[in-house]
């Protein structure tokens, strides 16, 4: 799991740490005569990141990784890790690679508009691992598209929770959530998703856009205008939330704004001329 292979110069070169290893802790039950030591064994996947840190990862019960990652130096690793590459190869690696065609086909499933099979294909995969993202994304899409609000709630209230749900590799998962969550007119869980996402990444201004739309739609105007203003503030050339203002003063939405008929309401679109974020979560509309 550690390898050193060749390089082109001949000398030795480092491999990235990656796979699944192993800790040990010894405890003591009982007292007096009657104490026994007992071994308690942890199952971790491990990836070396570049930093050289390493990131680790659980497993849960059906032997994926799952739940919080987090990091320990590379000297803490050595010490207290053991590689366990049987149980890798025989266990592990063929519990998640059901897991993720189980995910894969649930997609396949939805772009092909068959919700029931996508439905069976993701709750397939939430038996292995109930905090997969992907297939939490995947359900929850499914039900919002059939019009389902109680059960889209349901995986709703178990997306907030989940921090993994709100990092960059999930971006477009994230916005079409988000998207579908305002057209079935799940009004509260908009504004409670994206100020979630919003206590993870505070400098993204196309994240205070959405929860400007968010608010727009619960017609809570002020509160429209205080993201706007944030976005704006962050990125001063973000043309659509410039026209959004614009739209708003010329509705008579705002205190001290003049009304004026023809404004053309923000509609669903591209994200119009502004800088791109460097952020993780991109423009909704």
């Amino acid at each position: 799991m550690d390898e050193l292979s060749d390089a082109p110069n001949g000398e030795k070169k480092h491999e990235k740490i990656n796979g699944v290893f192993s800790t040990q802790i010894i405890q003591k039950v009982g007292t007096g005569t009657t104490v026994r030591k007992t071994v308690k064994k942890t199952y971790w996947y491990v990836d070396e990141l570049e930093t050289g840190e390493i990131d680790i990862q659980p497993l849960n019960v059906n032997y994926v990784p799952s739940g919080a990652k987090r990091k320990v130096s590379k000297e803490d690793f050595l010490e207290k890790f053991a590689p366990e590459p049987e149980f890798y190869i025989n266990t592990v690696y063929p519990k998640m690679r059901e897991m993720n065609m189980a995910v894969i086909n649930g997609e396949a499933h939805r772009e092909r508009g068959e919700n029931f099979s996508a439905e069976l294909e993701f709750n397939h995969a939430l038996t292995i691992d109930e905090e997969n993202v992907r297939a939490n994304f995947g359900l929850g899409l499914t039900y919002l598209e059939r019009g389902d609000d109680s059960k889209a709630n349901d995986i709703f209230e178990r997306l907030v929770k989940l921090e993994a749900a709100f990092e960059p590799e999930h971006k477009h998962l994230f916005n079409e959530f988000g998207i579908n969550l305002r057209k079935n007119k799940m009004y509260e869980q908009s504004v409670e998703y994206y100020q979630r996402a919003l206590g993870l990444s505070q400098v993204d201004e196309n994240l205070h856009y959405n929860i400007a739309r968010a608010w727009f739609d619960k017609q809570n105007y002020p509160k429209t205008k205080e993201h706007l203003d944030e976005a704006l503030r962050l990125n001063p050339d973000f043309e659509e939330a410039k026209k959004f203002l614009d739209y708003l003063a010329k509705k008579n939405l705002l205190p001290g704004a003049a009304a004026a008929p023809g404004a053309a309401r923000p509609k669903d679109g591209g994200a119009g001329g502004g800088k791109p974020s460097s952020g993780p979560i991109n423009v909704d509309l």
